[in-house]
Formats: structure tokens, C-alpha cells, sequence
């Protein structure tokens, strides 16, 4: 398991106001997560965003 994964798995509630903060066009719905679902969540915030998938994860790494 990544450390992405990881972070996401363990602290969504409070990661989702940052990265809500970080890319303000992102919705509830976009950022809606289930477990074993991650790389669903890191696509549809890349979709959303414009960013790359390594971009998303390292972001997400950083908080």
C-alpha cells in the first residue's frame, strides 16, 4: 500500500477541506471517497483539475 493510499485511508475527512482549499472547483460529490477506491478519487480529481496523477499524489503526500 502507497502512502497515498495510506494518508487517504486515515485521514480523509480532515485531508478533504485541504485539498477542497487547494482546488476550489472540486466538489462534495468529486471527493466522495470509499475504501479501495483511491486511485478512483486521485482520477477524478486529475480529471477535474488539470493536474497529473503524480502531481495529485504528491499533494495529498504533503498534508
Amino acid at each position: 500500500m502507497s502512502a497515498t493510499t495510506d494518508k487517504i485511508k486515515g485521514n480523509w475527512n480532515q485531508l478533504k477541506g485541504k485539498v477542497k482549499q487547494k482546488y476550489g472547483n472540486l466538489t462534495d460529490d468529486d471527493l466522495t471517497y470509499a475504501e479501495g477506491q483511491e486511485d478512483e478519487l486521485i482520477g477524478r480529481i486529475q480529471e477535474k483539475t488539470g493536474e497529473s496523477k503524480e502531481s495529485v499524489k504528491k499533494f495529498i503526500d504533503s498534508l
